[in-house]
């Protein structure tokens, strides 16, 4: 069972750590790069192999983070880098990669710079560049950061990237969602917020030679749906966009996983 599966792992690059949750027992590998959050993702380990638990049977699921400790001038292009050094450590190999939102980002990177460590890649609820719409997200919720305003926080972020119908339903537990959960500490987030302005990975796309799925919410109000069409446009690849969803389209659409599925089990005559 993959709860069974389910384990941390820590490799050390430049005095600090980069963690990963590893669970599945399926022969092949899934790099899955989450997006920006105020949690790491060892403290979320099993909530995040419940979310992908559909992977489990098929795949090794690598769930990678960014570095704990966050250095000045942290960029896209240096996470990358540092889940290509995690993969080599770890012996991964050559695997599909699914990015979600500033994972996407990330991904994209790892896809231009370390196109052997790339089989196919997806990329979820994310951009290629900034634009108006994120830089404006971003300013708020650094700002709330800033302030230790974690409970207009949480709410705004749940405002921001769900549906009015999510909404609607799950208003009441805001609340409490509002009062748990607070960090000691919020600069590791404010850099890693402020590391999206340092993505501009469009130019460089022409460079991405694996199979690309892009996937996304046509109601993204962190980074637009214009922002995955774009990046599809300049790929010439294979998009689906759910109308009425926005960036958390990834968890609220009940067929966004098996989406990725199909697109991961197709074959291809890969480089």
């Amino acid at each position: 069972m993959w709860l069974n599966s389910v384990r941390c792992m820590t490799v050390n690059k430049d005095a600090t750590a980069l963690d990963c949750v590893i669970f599945g027992t399926g022969g092949k590998a899934l790099v899955l790069i989450p997006g920006l959050s105020l949690q790491q993702v060892k403290s979320a380990a099993f909530s995040l192999a419940y979310l992908y638990r559909c992977f489990a049977k098929q795949y090794t699921v690598y769930v990678v983070d960014k570095k704990a400790a966050v250095p000045d001038g942290y960029t896209i292009q240096d996470m990358a880098d540092d889940v290509a050094f995690l993969m080599e450590r770890l012996h991964v190999g050559t695997a599909d990669v699914f990015g979600i939102s500033q994972g996407g980002m990330i991904a994209q990177y790892l896809a231009i710079g370390h196109p052997r460590l790339v089989h196919k890649l997806v990329l979820g609820v994310t951009a290629s560049r900034p634009n108006g719409v994120m830089e404006q997200v971003l300013d708020r919720w650094v700002e709330m950061a800033r302030r230790r305003e974690y409970g207009p926080f949480v709410i705004d972020m749940f405002e921001t990237m769900y549906s009015p119908a999510y909404l609607k339903k799950y208003r009441w537990l805001f609340p409490v969602l509002s009062r748990v959960g607070k960090p000691k500490d919020f600069s590791r987030f404010i850099a890693l917020a402020q590391a999206c302005r340092t993505c501009n990975s469009y130019p460089e796309l022409s460079k991405i030679t694996c199979p690309v799925f892009v996937i996304g919410g046509k109601q993204d109000l962190v980074v637009t749906g214009g922002a995955s069409e774009e990046i599809a446009a300049a790929l010439g690849c294979r998009i689906y966009m759910y109308g009425g969803l926005g960036h958390a389209a990834y968890q609220e659409a009940p067929d966004f996983n098996r989406r990725v599925q199909q697109f991961l089990n197709e074959s291809c005559s890969c480089p």
